[in-house]
């Protein structure tokens, strides 16, 4: 009877041998399958506990603070989707930075961080106070949901439409593959996934309550948008040379006061 053959001891060597170098999937690598695997789990459990959370302040005692659990609900999502249109549709890309986890940092913490404490103290110093007086809060809440839904959506479906041709960082070198995008919310928008993910922010702050939280949001994405739309347009010009500027000409961009 043949004996089974024994498993090699582990060492750092074996993996970066034969035909394909799996050495970006180890841990603490760009590719990490335990990082990937560690930040999902994390995600889910705060998805899942977020809107328990929500839910049960919401239907047991009616109090606003359902708003605090609903953020992470919110943030967990959109990480998650974040990591997982880039694994589906441009799966070379994905690493584990692309949760965005820490993009930003620690800046989009320290928001978030100050979106929690606004919503806290404003209900607790000013129950019952309302931003928008003029529309009755239940409606005001559920259109703010809504836009939030949409804005999410439309990031997640620019990126799935894009595919190999979107990526979370500026690129300066056209890469093979890279080919200029017009067609789907593309037609419509030039920046989709910047469009959704800045007014899927904003929602969020609305449905928070937030009336500093939503200007600071709005100034903050604003300029950082501005600069960068700019930036990526010099690349992609570059790229894709009169078609880019025939197609920059009859689609807006899509954020506010940016041409």
């Amino acid at each position: 009877m043949e004996d089974t053959p024994r498993r090699r001891p582990w060492s750092p060597d074996i993996w970066s041998t034969g035909k394909e170098d799996i050495t970006a999937y180890l841990p603490h690598q760009p590719k990490s399958l335990s990082g990937i695997a560690l930040r999902s789990f994390c995600l889910g459990i705060t998805f899942a506990l977020g809107l328990a959370g929500t839910l049960a302040v919401l239907l047991a005692t009616g109090s606003p603070l359902w708003r605090l659990p609903f953020l992470l609900t919110a943030l967990s999502l959109f990480h998650f989707l974040e990591f997982w249109t880039t694994a589906a549709y441009n799966t070379r890309a994905a690493e584990v930075s692309s949760f965005l986890l820490t993009s930003n940092h620690p800046g989009w913490a320290i928001a978030n961080a100050a979106a929690l404490l606004e919503c806290l103290l404003t209900n607790l110093l000013w129950p019952g106070a309302r931003w928008l007086p003029l529309l009755p809060a239940p409606y005001w809440t559920a259109s703010a949901l809504a836009a939030a839904a949409l804005g999410q959506a439309v990031r997640s479906v620019a990126m799935v439409h894009a595919g190999r041709s979107f990526n979370h960082t500026v690129q300066y070198r056209r890469r093979s593959g890279h080919v200029l995008v017009t067609t789907g919310v593309y037609a419509w928008v030039r920046h989709p996934s910047y469009v959704g993910f800045f007014w899927w922010a904003l929602a969020v702050q609305a449905v928070m309550g937030n009336v500093l939280g939503f200007a600071a949001f709005a100034w903050v994405l604003w300029r950082f948008f501005a600069g960068r739309i700019r930036r990526e347009e010099d690349a992609l010009v570059s790229f894709f040379g009169r078609e880019y500027d025939e197609y920059r000409r009859r689609v807006p961009a899509g954020i506010p006061f940016v041409r």
